[in-house]
Protein backbone atom coordinates (compact mmCIF):
# COMPACT_ATOMS: atom_id res chain seq x y z
CA UNK A 1 0.00 0.00 0.00
CA UNK A 2 2.94 2.45 0.61
CA UNK A 3 4.28 1.94 -2.24
CA UNK A 4 1.23 2.92 -4.77
CA UNK A 5 0.85 6.07 -2.23
CA UNK A 6 4.66 6.81 -3.29
CA UNK A 7 3.86 6.04 -6.79
CA UNK A 8 1.85 7.85 -7.14
CA UNK A 9 2.98 10.97 -5.13
CA UNK A 10 6.02 10.52 -7.79
CA UNK A 11 3.93 10.44 -10.53
CA UNK A 12 1.68 13.92 -9.29
CA UNK A 13 5.16 15.76 -9.60
CA UNK A 14 5.11 18.01 -13.11
CA UNK A 15 9.08 17.58 -14.40
CA UNK A 16 10.24 20.24 -17.08
CA UNK A 17 13.49 19.51 -18.28
CA UNK A 18 15.07 22.72 -19.26
CA UNK A 19 17.47 21.14 -22.29
CA UNK A 20 17.90 17.27 -23.47
CA UNK A 21 19.94 14.58 -21.98
CA UNK A 22 22.21 12.61 -24.70
CA UNK A 23 21.01 9.71 -25.67
CA UNK A 24 23.41 7.43 -23.17
CA UNK A 25 25.13 8.60 -19.93
CA UNK A 26 25.79 8.45 -16.95
CA UNK A 27 23.62 10.28 -14.81
CA UNK A 28 24.80 12.29 -12.01
CA UNK A 29 22.64 13.57 -9.45
CA UNK A 30 23.37 14.24 -5.61
CA UNK A 31 21.43 11.80 -2.92
CA UNK A 32 19.54 14.79 -2.05
CA UNK A 33 17.75 15.09 -5.20
CA UNK A 34 16.74 11.17 -5.39
CA UNK A 35 12.99 11.12 -5.03
CA UNK A 36 12.79 14.15 -7.84
CA UNK A 37 15.12 12.34 -10.45
CA UNK A 38 13.21 8.87 -10.10
CA UNK A 39 10.18 11.05 -11.13
CA UNK A 40 12.06 13.49 -13.93
CA UNK A 41 14.18 9.89 -15.46
CA UNK A 42 11.11 7.09 -15.63
CA UNK A 43 10.99 5.07 -18.55
CA UNK A 44 14.31 6.61 -20.39
CA UNK A 45 16.04 3.65 -20.10
CA UNK A 46 18.24 3.82 -17.03
CA UNK A 47 20.05 1.62 -14.88
CA UNK A 48 20.21 2.35 -11.11
CA UNK A 49 22.46 0.34 -8.30
CA UNK A 50 20.04 0.22 -5.40
CA UNK A 51 21.56 -1.13 -1.83
CA UNK A 52 19.89 -4.59 -0.60
CA UNK A 53 18.88 -2.48 2.89
CA UNK A 54 15.71 -2.38 3.71
CA UNK A 55 14.44 0.98 2.25
CA UNK A 56 16.74 -0.01 -0.38
CA UNK A 57 13.82 -3.01 -1.15
CA UNK A 58 11.13 -0.28 -1.05
CA UNK A 59 12.52 2.26 -3.07
CA UNK A 60 14.06 -0.28 -5.88
CA UNK A 61 10.34 -1.95 -6.25
CA UNK A 62 9.36 1.44 -6.89
CA UNK A 63 12.26 1.89 -9.17
CA UNK A 64 11.24 -0.72 -11.16
CA UNK A 65 7.47 -0.10 -11.41
CA UNK A 66 8.81 3.68 -13.59
CA UNK A 67 10.93 1.67 -16.00
CA UNK A 68 14.34 1.71 -14.19
CA UNK A 69 16.80 -1.44 -14.80
CA UNK A 70 17.37 -1.91 -11.33
CA UNK A 71 20.31 -3.95 -9.70
CA UNK A 72 21.03 -4.50 -6.40
CA UNK A 73 24.14 -3.74 -4.54
CA UNK A 74 26.40 -1.28 -3.08
CA UNK A 75 28.73 0.79 -4.91
CA UNK A 76 30.90 1.49 -1.87
CA UNK A 77 31.60 -2.43 -2.53
CA UNK A 78 33.52 -1.63 -5.83
CA UNK A 79 33.77 -2.18 -9.19
CA UNK A 80 31.80 -6.08 -8.70
CA UNK A 81 28.64 -4.02 -8.24
CA UNK A 82 28.94 -1.12 -10.66
CA UNK A 83 29.72 -3.72 -13.20
CA UNK A 84 26.44 -3.91 -13.93
CA UNK A 85 26.34 -0.39 -14.88
CA UNK A 86 29.03 -0.66 -17.08
CA UNK A 87 27.48 -3.17 -19.06
CA UNK A 88 24.21 -1.58 -19.31
CA UNK A 89 26.11 1.53 -20.73
CA UNK A 90 27.94 -0.51 -23.27
CA UNK A 91 24.45 -1.80 -24.47
CA UNK A 92 23.45 1.65 -25.18
CA UNK A 93 21.11 2.39 -22.08
CA UNK A 94 21.96 5.05 -19.56
CA UNK A 95 23.10 4.81 -15.84
CA UNK A 96 21.63 6.65 -12.71
CA UNK A 97 24.51 7.27 -9.75
CA UNK A 98 24.46 9.92 -6.97
CA UNK A 99 27.50 11.36 -7.04
CA UNK A 100 27.77 11.99 -3.63
CA UNK A 101 27.79 8.61 -2.95
CA UNK A 102 24.86 6.23 -0.65
CA UNK A 103 26.76 7.39 2.50
CA UNK A 104 28.24 11.23 1.88
CA UNK A 105 29.17 13.61 2.82
CA UNK A 106 26.36 15.06 1.05
CA UNK A 107 27.22 17.39 -1.87
CA UNK A 108 31.03 16.08 -2.09
CA UNK A 109 31.05 14.39 -4.88
CA UNK A 110 32.68 10.67 -4.91
CA UNK A 111 34.99 9.55 -8.08
CA UNK A 112 32.72 6.68 -8.89
CA UNK A 113 30.54 8.25 -11.57
CA UNK A 114 33.36 9.66 -13.15
CA UNK A 115 35.29 6.16 -13.24
CA UNK A 116 32.06 4.73 -14.93
CA UNK A 117 31.88 7.65 -17.15
CA UNK A 118 35.59 7.24 -18.09
CA UNK A 119 35.65 3.55 -18.22
CA UNK A 120 32.06 3.58 -20.64
CA UNK A 121 33.54 6.27 -22.52
CA UNK A 122 30.55 7.92 -21.96
CA UNK A 123 29.59 11.53 -20.96
CA UNK A 124 29.48 11.83 -17.29
CA UNK A 125 26.02 14.57 -16.69
CA UNK A 126 25.24 16.28 -13.65
CA UNK A 127 21.48 17.30 -12.47
CA UNK A 128 20.74 20.10 -11.12
CA UNK A 129 17.05 20.42 -9.68
CA UNK A 130 14.83 23.59 -8.99
CA UNK A 131 12.11 22.60 -6.78
CA UNK A 132 8.66 24.39 -6.75
CA UNK A 133 7.52 23.37 -3.03
CA UNK A 134 8.99 20.64 -1.48
CA UNK A 135 9.94 19.77 2.53
CA UNK A 136 13.56 18.88 3.23
CA UNK A 137 13.89 15.86 5.84
CA UNK A 138 16.12 15.28 8.67
CA UNK A 139 18.68 13.06 6.92
CA UNK A 140 22.40 12.85 6.27
CA UNK A 141 21.87 14.24 2.93
CA UNK A 142 18.81 16.60 4.10
CA UNK A 143 16.26 14.77 0.86
CA UNK A 144 14.13 17.16 -0.88
CA UNK A 145 10.46 15.18 -1.30
CA UNK A 146 8.05 17.70 -3.38
CA UNK A 147 4.84 18.33 -2.35
CA UNK A 148 1.97 16.56 -4.39
CA UNK A 149 1.62 18.07 -7.90
CA UNK A 150 4.28 20.23 -7.20
CA UNK A 151 6.92 21.65 -10.32
CA UNK A 152 10.25 20.47 -10.77
CA UNK A 153 12.69 21.49 -13.38
CA UNK A 154 16.00 19.54 -14.56
CA UNK A 155 19.41 21.09 -15.83
CA UNK A 156 21.64 18.42 -16.97
CA UNK A 157 25.57 19.97 -17.75
CA UNK A 158 28.03 17.64 -19.15
CA UNK A 159 30.74 17.73 -16.64
CA UNK A 160 34.42 17.34 -18.68
CA UNK A 161 36.48 14.45 -17.76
Amino acid sequence: MLNLILKLLVLSWRVRFENSLPQTAVVGLWHQDLPACLAAFKHKNIAVLISQSGDGSKFAKLAESLGYNVFRGSSSKGQSEVKHLLKALKNGNSAGMALDGPKGPALIAKPGAKWLSERAKTPLVEVKVKYGHAIRLKSWDKTFIPLPFSKISILTMELIN
